[in-house]
């Protein structure tokens, strides 16, 4: 019951933002075109960038559009930036208004060798995003919290380790999170390396999906974080990015650790969209060794459930995969 409390009071709060569904009708071709046209720009009169790439859209929704897609097809991920942003954002963990101070005081620097050099860690994407939203009109907002992520899983001492924004378009709110929108950062033989690689999943992404590996942190004055919020949200199932191109949200079980007896069933439910058709397979890896799981699949509209049943003892990782693609993780130990 607690968790089913905790997991309302999640939604809730997230009840306020609209998604992408909005603008079914747009078509962003030209939009994207347009980033395209303007790669690699310079970032020293953004004025003058923004009116470029938003002069000749007639929709604000596709001005925003040609702003997201350039920063994230244009800017390069700074991974020794982040390491230095995330080691002294965990020394300031547990003292809140540093925390917010050094934060705020960070951003015109992190922008500045954001100018200069073409790359940023997550807090410059959120600025420039920011800034650039501001310039061609928007109310736009940086939101700083935690992100979760298959390599980057949490802890109860973690400290705010992210930045992402919120835009308002036609009088609602809505997320987006251009640094992971850019690429990912891989490591070779040591060496983190930065692969630019455009992801559209989470321009405008569905609010309760966006909050499955994002949690925001309150601002200065507001109420101070529920440690139950946020232990629920640590604990929850490993969300890979391809969930965000449909969406599909996982909504059970609520955390990704679970414990059942020999014998008992587990059924894993994701919200789907009404239209959704595709291949929802079960992946069960124990010891290292993988096979298909056999689970009943039971559909309704706007619902999938797979029920599956575990018949011998061990530690399980359940990926939930959706057209050869990876959903969602949890692990899964039968006693």
């Amino acid at each position: 019951m607690r968790n089913l409390v905790v997991l309302f009071t999640l939604l809730f709060s997230i009840t306020s933002f609209a998604q992408r569904a909005d603008f079914q009708e747009i078509d962003f071709t030209k939009a994207d075109s347009i980033a395209h046209y303007y790669k690699n720009a310079s970032l020293k009169n953004l004025p003058v960038l923004t009116h470029n790439l938003t002069a000749s859209l007639k929709t604000d929704v596709e001005k925003f559009r040609a702003i997201y897609t350039w920063v994230s097809s244009n800017i390069a991920n700074d991974y020794s930036s982040y390491l230095k942003i995330s080691s002294k954002r965990k020394r300031l963990a547990k003292d809140r208004e540093a925390f917010l101070d050094w934060n705020s005081s960070i951003t015109p620097k992190v922008f500045k060798s954001l100018l200069e050099d073409r790359k940023t860690a997550c807090t410059g994407y959120a600025y420039l995003v920011k800034e650039m939203a501001n310039l061609a009109g928007f109310n736009c907002d940086i939101i700083d919290g935690y992100g979760r992520t298959p390599n980057l899983l949490l802890k109860e001492d973690s400290a705010p380790n992210h930045s992402w924004n919120r835009v308002q378009i036609n009088d609602k709110w809505y997320l987006c999170d251009a640094t992971w929108s850019a690429g990912e950062t891989i490591v070779v033989n040591g060496s983190p390396f930065f692969q630019q690689d455009y992801f559209d999943g989470y321009f405008l992404a569905d609010a309760e999906l966006f909050s499955k590996n994002h949690f925001p942190i309150q601002k200065e004055g507001s109420q101070p974080i529920k440690k139950e919020n946020l232990d629920a949200f640590i604990a929850g199932p490993v969300i890979y990015k391809e969930a965000f191109l449909a969406p599909i949200i996982p909504i059970a079980p609520v955390a990704m650790h679970n414990n059942i007896q020999k014998g008992a069933s587990v059924t894993f439910t994701l919200k789907v969209p009404k239209e959704f058709t595709g291949n929802t397979q079960l992946l069960l890896n124990k010891g290292g060794s993988q096979k298909n799981g056999n689970p009943n699949i039971i559909k309704k509209e706007g619902k999938i459930s797979l029920v599956q049943n575990f018949e011998k003892k061990g530690l399980y990782d359940v990926h939930i995969s959706i057209k050869n693609q990876l959903i969602a993780t949890y692990v899964i130990k039968v006693k």
